[in-house]
């Protein structure tokens, strides 16, 4: 299958193309604003299926919304109409289309082109008017919230909320993806003589922010947000991808002494704590035990033993583990527990707690195994 993909270094054809060659779509032929004009006709008259994606939102001047948005689908079906080409058309219109701004009624005049060519030609044509879209590589300081807010706190900038109770409508860069494959598969979403994205986040843009600057703390909070809410997990990878390059990496505070040392990795609301404990040869850390605490170890490097005793008990249950055979051990609760490092090698132990540690409640008792 041939694949026109025009305006392919944009937000949206540059996340289409990768997940088309994901598919191992081959046949791609991308048209931007460099490509030489000549090229589309060649385009046009081989392509099997059209996603016309390209268009301006923030031109210089007021007369750009028509001369491209609507002059370039202008030019577009023309082409097609000459050879005869009534492959499927996808279009990217917006939710300004309803509005009477000058571009959306550049986008509306497209909208109105796409419809009376089907009419002409009987062929299928696809219009999608997307709310504000966000996801990794759209453009900062251009026409997205979202991009501009992710990458301002990424990179210590300022960000301006004019008004912070204004709700914004929007739809992830994957969630776009999948939706126009689906289109190209002959199955789009449809709302009516429109096509839609069905997954659409509600959020105010005071929401946003404070949820954005909540990222850029966790790192201090060696802490993550909670990613079961499917908005803040798509919001958490857009920021991620606004860090700049030479901040991809943090520290992590590590407590160490003679014993070796334990750094906290990951603290959750909701899942739990995740640390590092690295034992030297020799030495036994733990006895102690909780009511309600319960963990799991798992050793990744060395080799040692995780001894247990039921607190009312005198048995004395014991566990050999080494990093190489990884094995998880549940530390139930009630039971004292300890770990020995046998070997002559630091005892690397990656631990999981239900819940991150909490000076003023500890949960934790001394007594040895």
């Amino acid at each position: 299958m041939n694949i026109l993909i025009t305006g392919s270094k944009g937000f949206v054809g540059q996340n289409l193309i990768a997940e088309l060659k994901n598919r191992k779509y081959e046949h791609i032929f991308e048209y931007h604003r460099e490509t030489e004009p000549e090229l589309l006709e060649e385009y046009c008259q081989k392509a099997d299926f059209v996603f016309h994606l390209a268009g301006v939102n923030r031109p210089k001047d007021q007369a750009e919304f028509m001369d491209v948005n609507y002059g370039l689908t202008e030019t577009l079906l023309e082409k097609m109409k000459k050879y005869n080409n009534k492959s499927p058309i996808v279009i990217s219109s917006s939710t300004h289309a309803a509005f009477e701004s000058s571009y959306g009624i550049s986008k509306r005049a497209s909208e109105d082109l796409l419809f009376d060519y089907s009419k002409q030609t009987g062929a299928i044509v696809h219009i999608y008017r997307f709310p504000n879209i966000f996801g990794k590589w759209c453009k900062p300081n251009y026409n997205s919230a979202v991009a501009t807010f992710c990458h301002n706190i990424a990179n210590g900038l300022p960000i301006t909320v004019n008004d912070p109770s204004v709700e914004m409508s929007l739809i992830y860069i994957d969630d776009v993806v999948e939706e126009l494959l689906q289109a190209l598969n002959g199955k789009p979403t449809q709302a009516g003589e429109y096509c839609e994205v069905s997954t659409i986040h509600k959020i105010t843009l005071g929401e946003i922010a404070d949820l954005i600057y909540s990222f850029k703390n966790s790192r201090e909070e060696r802490s993550i947000p909670v990613l079961s809410d499917a908005l803040t997990k798509k919001l958490y990878s857009t920021y991620l991808s606004y860090l700049p390059e030479s901040q991809f990496s943090y520290e992590l505070k590590m407590n160490v002494d003679s014993r070796g040392s334990f750094t906290e990795f990951i603290k959750t609301p909701d899942r739990g704590q995740v640390s590092i404990n690295v034992s030297k040869p020799g030495i036994t850390k733990g006895n102690h035990w909780h009511h309600t605490k319960n963990e799991k170890f798992l050793v990744v490097s060395g080799k040692g033993v995780i001894r247990f005793r039921k607190i009312d008990s005198e048995q004395v249950i014991e566990y050999f583990v080494s990093g190489d055979k990884l094995e998880v051990v549940d530390i139930p609760v009630g039971y004292t527990h300890n770990i020995e490092n046998l070997g002559d090698t630091d005892l690397v132990t990656v631990m999981w707690a239900n819940e991150y540690f909490d000076p003023k409640k500890p949960d934790t008792y001394y007594l040895e195994v």
